[in-house]
């Protein structure tokens, strides 16, 4: 699991700014997962090797009877209580407010590391501007620029003096994780009261009853397994893009301490958009994915709904070809032991090894039926590939051109390991690297 660091801050204060900033380029990459990274709900950054989950809160209105607003204060807050490191953030031009101090004070009460950062400083020789926010009691205010990019350094250097050390991050509990994770209203409780036998987590027809992420020792065939279920919100109709965020935020956290994630979706309401940004979530972590369609008893069915709803499955998530798909009934119990399998096979799918000899027969192979491509004249030559490690599934492949490996050409490979061997539930990375080179691309 990785460090997770909140930007905290009022609306219209650049946050969006610094968090594009800081994400660098990971924030337009979305060939493979629509819409997550896109809406800049969440994103991975790294700094001086310390790789970490940054959480987009929205800005608080900390005093306000508007029903939209006091629901970015409760998302803001549970991004507070998950993270481990807050990076609240003010503005240098307008000053110390009277919603900066509110926050400030919500802060102090987490008893989390606060890292105050001064925006928009553009003339760093003259620092003036926030020594007023020293009365703010958060400590030593950090000059930055997130325009210019200024100043981002120092606070960065502070922010990673808080992380959490590693082995307290990763446990050293070996029991495998499984985070129930999708919409709200899906039947992530239902489901795990199904598995346990008793209704020892509430459930109710009103999304929203689960507020916290709930571990849960589970028991089956004699092998004990740790679920992980995520909330839901209250729905109501002004707050439904934010519902999505709560959605978001909260699969965040699950999906960073699990290794599998079972993605529910409700087969009534059908394959949805949200859905995606949910498992891309997983996906974008490199967890084994089993996507569960639940309710699937109430569905009222022919011959080709199931082959219906499984080709809409692959037009909406086709990022994750390699997820297995079960159809369940938490509420009746239909099913379940098929989740119980998928589970133990992505899990054995996520650790599997392939020698070095036999892996290279596999790409031989390839790369005769179908060449590597070529630009202007050059052609990729694809030396070899080994495998460097698990949970997700590792492989460098060492070729002449990084330049050279197109996207097209490295989804080819992936599919003829994948027919080579079992892989199913789990994604596959790839580390291009050119022979003799120190730099690497990852893909």
């Amino acid at each position: 699991m990785k460090p997770i660091v909140a930007i905290v801050c009022r609306p219209n204060v650049g946050k969006s700014t610094l968090f594009n900033r800081l994400a660098g380029e990971r924030i337009s990459i979305v060939k493979d997962t629509p819409g997550v990274t896109r809406d800049r709900i969440y994103a991975q950054a790294e700094w001086l090797d310390h790789g970490f989950t940054m959480i987009d809160t929205g800005g608080i209105e900390p005093k306000t009877n508007d029903l939209l607003l006091k629901h970015m204060r409760e998302q803001a807050q549970m991004a507070i209580e998950m993270a481990h490191v807050i990076i609240f953030l003010v503005d240098a031009k307008s000053g110390m407010t009277d919603a900066d101090t509110e926050v400030a004070s919500m802060l102090r009460k987490s008893h989390k590391p606060v890292v105050l950062a001064v925006n928009k400083l553009d003339n760093m020789r003259d620092v003036t501007p926030i020594y007023e926010f020293y009365s703010l009691g958060l400590g030593e205010p950090f000059p930055v620029s997130s325009e210019q990019g200024l100043g981002l350094g120092d606070m960065l250097d502070e922010v990673i003096r808080h992380f959490p050390p590693e082995n307290t991050l990763d446990g050293s509990d070996e029991q495998l994780k499984i985070a129930v994770i999708g919409k709200p209203n899906t039947g992530k409780s239902s489901l795990i009261n199904r598995l346990l036998g008793e209704e020892r987590v509430i459930v109710s027809e009103i999304a929203g009853t689960t507020r916290d992420a709930i571990d849960t020792e589970v028991t089956y065939n004699h092998k004990k397994y740790t679920f992980i279920d995520t909330a839901g919100i209250r729905r109501q109709s002004r707050v439904d893009e934010d519902i999505e965020r709560y959605s978001v935020i909260r699969s965040v956290s699950a999906v960073e301490r699990a290794d599998i994630a079972i993605l529910m979706i409700d087969a009534q309401s059908g394959v949805t958009e949200q859905d995606a940004k949910i498992a891309g979530i997983a996906h974008e972590n490199g967890k084994g994915i089993i996507i569960a369609v639940n309710k699937w008893d109430i569905v009222e069915k022919d011959t080709n709904t199931m082959k219906e709803f499984e080709k809409d499955l692959a037009d909406v998530l086709s990022f994750i070809p390699y997820a297995m798909t079960v159809f369940i009934s938490a509420k009746t119990g239909q099913r379940i032991h098929k989740l119980f399998e998928a589970i133990d096979i992505v899990e054995e799918n996520q650790a599997r090894r392939v020698a070095t000899g036999i892996l290279n027969d596999v790409l031989y192979d390839a790369t005769a039926m179908n060449q590597p491509p070529s630009d202007k004249g050059r052609q990729l030559r694809i030396f070899y590939m080994t495998q460097t490690g698990v949970k997700p599934p590792t492989f460098v492949i060492f070729v002449n051109d990084q330049e050279l490996m197109h996207y097209s050409y490295r989804r080819y490979l992936e599919n003829c390991i994948r027919k080579s061997f079992d892989f199913r539930g789990t994604p596959l990375k790839f580390i291009i690297r050119e022979r003799g080179v120190l730099g690497e691309r990852f893909s």
